[in-house]
């Protein structure tokens, strides 16, 4: 009896390790070979497209401490998640609150507020240089309708990349506020009434009850948020091109200027690992923080 036993959980195991094989095979193509992979040039002189490669040792890193761009592109970058994934779950948290209600109608307003999440990328990049047109653009319509002074939104070092942070928020908000409105479903409606009962006002229950009740999932989207907020390439490159003199420069365009422009892919792997460790000690600090505040419901 016990040998048929150890024979059926040796062939579910087996059958586990073939059904995952697929999903680890291109995770190790495409995920754990190209960092080793970046590892390895970043140690060398590499040059795309060609086969020669040379051994530089760290040279490559005493480069990039001695880069200002690469100091200006990381200040961008930091800058850039420090302001928008805050703001953004923020925003997601009232927007989910606010059609948390067993209203009519309620399904019109959360498709129109997720519908900026389906939108791809690009797409939603040319929308918003349209919108910031400093000549035709209808922001600047309005303000001169206002009497206001119009403003170089993408052309001025100082607008440049707040504009870029504006559309990140209206894009991803909504992608927030859907998982957050998931979460909202799950805390139990007995809590809110007991809390009117005693008084307890509206934001109160909002900081007291909903908040620590959904933090696995404010914890969930801030991880998400962060990993998001790193990766940000296609706006800068459609809007615009790390300019003006480099104020929405960020680590992702510069990794691709000197790897795919300079064609200096040794450079640019140094970057990329630098960008890796950088996320990592980011999701780390986040996780020995924030994660240890987590409250899950049933947990004592």
């Amino acid at each position: 009896m016990s040998q048929t036993l150890a024979r059926s959980r040796r062939n579910e195991a087996l059958l586990a390790y073939l059904l995952l094989a697929p999903s680890l095979l291109f995770l190790v193509m495409f995920t754990y070979w190209p960092i080793l992979r970046s590892l390895w040039f970043s140690l060398h002189d590499v040059l795309l497209g060609d086969p020669k490669i040379y051994w530089m040792g760290d040279e490559n890193y005493r480069r990039l401490l001695a880069d200002p761009l690469f100091w200006k592109t990381l200040g961008n970058t930091a800058f850039y998640t420090l302001i928008t994934v805050p703001t953004a779950i923020v925003v997601a948290l009232l927007l989910a609150v606010a059609l948390d209600s067993k209203l009519r109608g309620m399904a019109i307003y959360r498709s129109a507020f997720f519908y900026p999440v389906m939108i791809p990328s690009v797409a939603a990049g040319m929308v918003w240089v349209f919108l910031y047109a400093p000549a035709y653009g209808p922001l600047n319509s309005a303000l001169g309708a206002l009497g206001l002074p119009r403003v170089n939104w993408l052309y001025d070092r100082d607008w440049a990349l707040p504009a870029i942070m504006f559309m990140s928020i209206w894009k991803y908000s909504g992608y927030f506020m859907l998982i957050l409105l998931a979460a909202l479903k799950l805390v139990p409606s007995d809590l809110y009434e007991a809390a009117k009962l005693d008084g307890v006002s509206g934001w109160q229950r909002l900081l007291y009850i909903t908040v620590p009740l959904i933090s696995p999932t404010l914890y969930f989207v801030t991880v998400i948020g962060i990993l998001h907020s790193y990766q940000i390439f296609d706006y800068v490159y459609v809007m615009t091109q790390g300019g003006p003199a480099d104020a929405t420069n960020v680590l992702t365009f510069y990794i691709y200027q000197v790897g795919f422009q300079y064609q200096d892919i040794g450079y640019a792997s140094t970057l990329a690992n630098v960008l890796l460790l950088f996320v990592l000690g980011l999701i780390g600090l986040i996780a020995v923080t924030f994660g240890r505040r987590v409250h899950y419901l049933g947990e004592r």
